[in-house]
């Protein structure tokens, strides 16, 4: 046994389990099943091109001195992102434990409890600070957050708006550069005009639905936009915000200057600048566009019992179900950030944050008042944290590097300092010190932060924030570690047990490749640093770009997207552009198979794209008849076609080469959805296929955390004509050379947790990628074989296999009163995650083990669900009294004086053996999620005052 080959440990079964496995399939080998399950015309004909594989010793060593490459500078250069603090108990209570960051999406509520309250907690933060009715679960960064705001007001325009198409949208000049160029990239496709201007000037035409503001400015300056806001009110334009979440502990929130939507980041509480991510950006509205807000919500429900309990809100709004008439494709958050930022304030609570943004201005207006007597002076009328001063740009950049100080030099004779909560007395002197050198003066110190305030009267706040107890009990390092404890007990995570959801590839996150985000030459560097402090950075976002490309088969890969929807979106808008440099701007035509991921037609949508969906065989598979005439029909207008492969019921597609020759004959391009990119790898790739551009989930195949519900990264591979259009950064020029605008607010996206997916795909190489594959692919027919006779599979392929998922037909089961929901939740009596429930295939369960699952894992889970059939056939139609519909049980049932069901005790806990050794109690019965929708609460506002009379 190789003790050092990452391989080893990544992967589950042993080699002594394969013939046990094999047997079970009915195959003699790997190889035969693979055959079996693979279409030979698609299959590699050589090894992928990487490096031999490092040990887990050797890439720690590797990361470390390639770390030392990136140069860490006290960062003012502001932009959105601020060096913080991130309190210990938070780093390793949350950010480094695998109870946080392995958990999945709450969609099963009962068994994630603990983190759920802790999202709630950032709502209440989120709703309290920016004065607005409700919050989401967080989004993926300022600048699509601020394009979700402008497309949230575009669906809410008034009637007469709509029958008119008014259609222009509003950018305040002081808007950050990356926010305007993500909304320039999603208001050309669906029709928005934007037209930036000083706010102060804005006629307030009729032409116009809404308007963004930035608060305060980009470079500093804070303004009074009460009578902004009212005058918009009055012509019927409805004003979002662009907010600092520090500055509104001290200044007058949005919400009470009549904003209708406010967004921002939660980076600078708690989260480290990581080269640009992840981190929570933040969405708050008001109550009546609910129904428009994009992304998760978190809401208070109540239980069977009619005990407390949350649960994500809403679901009819999300891109799964509204598809093609969904305003976001949406369909993740930044959760572990949240959860960060959250319990950030917990810790530090209203007093905690109004005392940090009170040093923060204290060190703007100490050190502005210096600069004052040097003769630089600050221009800013008003400020928070942010000054902006008149001197020689080129002069003083070369003194503040000398000193490995950076700020964000505007023009030749124009600087910005952004202060910042790790700035001290100390700092302030040593900026005074550079521009004293720069001038050829003599320095001097301050020995000690003015009191003085440079925010208008007008505008300091004065309404209170964060009063309910979570942010006022928890100040000491014991109370918030026990508290964060708490909630990770009630928590289910891959730490206690495998969670097999198809088409989410839940595989092990090694520790190995989580390691380097805590060190500081990582997770320390501002996105906008010159490039040349960033060299280890630039060296392994190049490299991993390589990886994907080798793996994929393609020409470029940009790294910006950061979640598998905004991968699409970008994938979409690269063929967009590629049309429209050839003067086809008609080909707007969009195929997407009914079978598709509910997000395909959402961001087609956003794309500006007319979708015809196409038919799938009673197999389970495209219909290539149906398929072919659409694209017949629509050549002169078809622009592409998108396909999951393999296919989401789990099958590899013979005829896949055809589908992908068929669209191009027609002269459309292929979009391949990567999120089944784990029973690829290794294998055969996209480009083999026939696809142009896939994008890739870096959080499924690439081993990157859920983190309970994101961070996620979805880069897109594209082969050579469409590497021109990989999109671009307004600060920092990334992209091709016919770039399309930002996707992302950072040039590398979430460029910190790239490191993860690197140090995975080198220290596993091109053999140890290709086992995975293989792995994931034996693991599947393994417990495909092993339900046969109890539930029936679905789909399969020509050969009778599986490919790394499969899904069980749970309809029939009907006949006993028994819905699919019942078994997902009697799983969790067994100490399971529930599998994927009805997608793609309403009541069916679509289960993935990944390759990381050893034997006995597998068998443990294939056991619990050949034990639940065996209660499905003993349960009737009549009785709804019985084991399934009760689940789950949870410990105050167990131990209540009063039993009051016809099963035992032993039954309800414990029905194998197994489970007594680790059980994992659900800390709230069934969820009632109607009743939390039609009592929709989004904060930590105690549930008895919601309560029907």
């Amino acid at each position: 046994m190789r003790t050092d080959a990452f391989a080893l440990r990544h992967i589950g079964p042993r080699e002594t389990d394969l013939p046990h496995m094999l047997k079970t399939i009915g195959v003699e080998s790997i190889e035969q099943l693979v055959y079996e399950t693979l279409p030979d015309d698609i299959r590699l004909k050589a090894p992928l091109n990487l490096d031999p594989a490092m040990t887990e010793y050797e890439f720690a060593n590797h990361i470390q001195e390639l770390g030392k490459k990136n140069k860490v500078f006290k960062s003012y250069i502001g932009l959105g992102y601020h060096p913080t603090i991130v309190p210990a108990p938070i780093q390793r209570n949350i950010f480094e434990n695998p109870g946080w960051y392995t958990a999945y999406t709450p969609y099963q509520a009962e068994i994630a409890q603990g983190r759920l309250e802790a999202i709630l907690n950032f709502q209440t933060t989120v709703i309290e600070l920016s004065g607005m009715e409700i919050a989401n679960a967080s989004l993926l960064d300022e600048g699509t957050a601020a394009a979700e705001a402008m497309a949230l007001l575009f669906d809410v325009r008034t009637r007469d708006q709509k029958k008119n198409n008014t259609n222009k949208f509003f950018v305040s000049e002081e808007i950050l550069p990356q926010t305007l160029s993500i909304l320039q990239t999603r208001s050309t496709p669906v029709g928005i005009e934007l037209v930036v201007g000083n706010h102060e000037t804005f006629d307030f035409s009729n032409e116009f639905f809404g308007a963004i503001l930035q608060y305060p400015g980009k470079y500093g300056q804070v303004n009074d936009y009460t009578a902004f806001v009212a005058k918009a009110k009055e012509n019927e334009i409805k004003v979002a915000f662009a907010a600092d979440i520090l500055s509104l502990a001290t200044l007058t929130s949005p919400g009470e200057m009549g904003a209708a939507v406010v967004v921002g980041t939660t980076q600078r509480f708690g989260v480290p600048m990581g080269y640009g991510g992840p981190h929570a950006a933040f969405f708050a509205t008001k109550d009546e566009y609910k129904r428009s807000m994009p992304g998760r919500i978190i809401g208070v429900s109540i239980d069977v019992n009619g005990n407390r309990a949350l649960r994500m809100a809403l679901g009819t709004r999300e891109q799964h179900i509204k598809r093609e008439k969904a305003t976001s494709n949406i369909c993740t958050a930044q959760v572990l950030l949240a959860v960060m930022a959250g319990m950030y304030a917990v810790y530090h609570g209203p007093k905690g944050l109004q005392y940090i943004a009170g040093k923060v201005h204290a060190s703007a207006v100490t050190a502005a008042e210096a600069l004052n007597k040097l003769g630089v002076y600050q221009t800013n009328t008003a400020y928070f944290d942010t000054i902006l001063v008149k001197a020689d740009a080129q002069k003083v950049k070369a003194v503040a590097e000398k000193n490995e100080v950076n700020f964000f030099y505007v023009d030749a004779d124009t600087i910005s300092i952004s202060f910042n909560e790790t700035t001290s007395i100390t700092d302030v002197n040593q900026i005074i010190a550079i521009f004293a050198e720069a001038l050829g003066k003599e320095t001097f110190t301050v020995s000690e932060l003015t009191t003085a305030s440079q925010l208008p009267a007008s505008l300091e706040r004065t309404s209170s924030f964060l009063t309910h107890d979570v942010f006022n009990n928890h100040h000491s390092e014991s109370q918030l570690m026990r508290y964060i404890k708490k909630l990770e007990r009630k928590d289910l995570s891959l730490n206690h047990s495998m969670i097999s959801l198809g088409s989410c590839t839940m595989k092990l996150n090694a520790a190995s490749e989580m390691l380097p985000l805590s060190m500081p030459n990582w997770n320390s560097i501002h996105p906008f640093a010159p490039v040349e402090q960033a060299e280890g950075y630039i060296t392994m976002l190049k490299k991993l770009e390589e990886q994907l490309n080798v793996i994929t088969g393609f020409a470029g890969t940009t790294l910006q997207p950061n979640s598998g929807a905004q991968g699409e979106y970008a994938g979409l808008m690269a063929i967009r552009a590629y049309h429209l440099s050839r003067g086809d701007s008609h080909r707007n035509v969009c195929l997407i198979p009914s079978s598709a991921h509910g997000t395909n037609p959402a961001s087609a949508a956003m794309a500006g794209m007319k979708i015809i969906v196409t038919k799938t065989t009673p197999e389970g598979n495209i219909d290539v008849e149906d398929l072919r005439e659409k694209a017949i029909e629509h050549k002169d207008d078809l622009s592409c076609l998108m396909v999951t492969y393999p296919s989401t019921h789990g099958v590899f597609e013979s005829s896949i080469i055809e589908i992908t020759k068929l669209i191009h004959d027609n002269g459309g391009l292929v979009y391949m959805d990567g999120a089944n990119m784990n029973a690829q790898v290794g294998l055969t790739n996209p480009a083999t296929i026939g696809a142009d551009v896939c994008h890739l989930n870096l959080h499924k195949t690439f081993a990157i955390p859920h983190g309970g519900g994101g961070p996620g990264v979805g880069p897109i591979c594209v082969n050579e004509k469409l590497v021109p259009f990989l999109p671009t950064n307004p600060i920092l020029k990334v992209g091709g050379e016919q770039a399309i605008t930002a996707i992302s607010s950072a040039p590398y996206g979430s460029a910190l947790v790239c490191l993860i997916s690197y140090g995975y795909i080198t220290m596993m190489g091109a053999e140890g990628l290709k086992s995975a594959t293989e792995h994931a692919i034996l693991n599947a027919n393994y417990m495909k074989a092993r339900f046969e006779g109890h539930y029936p599979i679905l789909y399969t392929g020509e050969c009778g296999r599986a490919a790394h998922e499969m899904i069980l037909d749970c309809r029939s089961f009907k006949e006993n009163g028994i819905e699919v929901g019942d078994i997902a939740k009697r799983l969790m009596d067994y100490g399971f995650h529930a599998p994927t429930v009805s997608f793609p295939v309403a009541g069916t369960l679509m289960i993935e083990p990944t390759e990381s699952e050893d034997l006995a894992e597998l068998d443990r889970f294939c056991d619990a669900l050949i034990s639940i059939r065996k209660e499905i056939e003993a349960a009737t139609a009549d009785d709804k009294n019985n084991v399934l519909k009760n689940a789950p049980h949870t410990l105050a049932m167990l131990t209540t004086d009063n039993w009051v069901f016809p099963y035992t005790r032993e039954k309800a806990a414990y029905p194998l053996e197994y489970i007594a050794d680790n059980k994992f109690w659900p800390s709230v019965r069934r969820v009632d999620d109607a009743y939390g929708d039609r009592n929709l609460v989004c904060s930590c506002a105690p549930i008895e005052a919601y309560m029907e009379n």
